[in-house]
């Protein structure tokens, strides 16, 4: 009567079960090479250059005065005085001459081709010897099983 005793819900059937197990292998290595590849290439550069020079013009004034006149700016001129010290029964400034120094900027267009090099990296790949018919390093077998007693 044990078997009257037992409930429905306490009845298993187990009808399949799977298991798995995974191997490793070590396969051969492909070389791997980085090679630096240096080339030329022309390139134009067409930029706006600015030149500055420098123009002295003397001026001979010849005047007689009472200090040293000091250095000024009119415009885009910088004048600057020379006296001399002459020496007669009394003592006066003569101012002989003023340096009139005048900037002068000029631009014009420059163009020059230039020479830039350039660098690549190449990168090749040696695979493994084909004739080696290798499965791929990792393998994974499954196993089903089927189990049909009841308990």
């Amino acid at each position: 009567m044990p078997d009257q005793q037992r409930k429905p819900q306490d009845l298993h059937v187990p009808l399949h079960e799977e298991e798995i197990s995974v191997s490793r292998r070590e396969i051969k290595k492909a070389n791997v090479q980085v090679a630096l590849v240096t080339g030329t290439r022309e390139q134009l550069i067409d930029e706006e250059l600015t030149q500055v020079r420098v123009e002295i013009e003397r001026v001979p004034i010849d005047r007689v005065v009472d200090v040293v006149p000091p250095i000024r700016q009119e415009g885009d001129i910088t004048i600057i005085p020379v006296v001399e010290e002459i020496v007669v029964v009394e003592r006066r400034l003569v101012l002989k001459e003023e340096v009139r120094v005048r900037r002068v900027s000029t631009k014009e267009q420059h163009r020059q081709t230039v020479v830039l090099r350039q660098q690549e990296a190449v990168v090749t790949r040696e695979e493994p010897d084909s004739q080696s018919q290798a499965p791929p390093p990792t393998e994974l077998k499954r196993h089903l099983k089927l189990k049909g007693q009841m308990s």
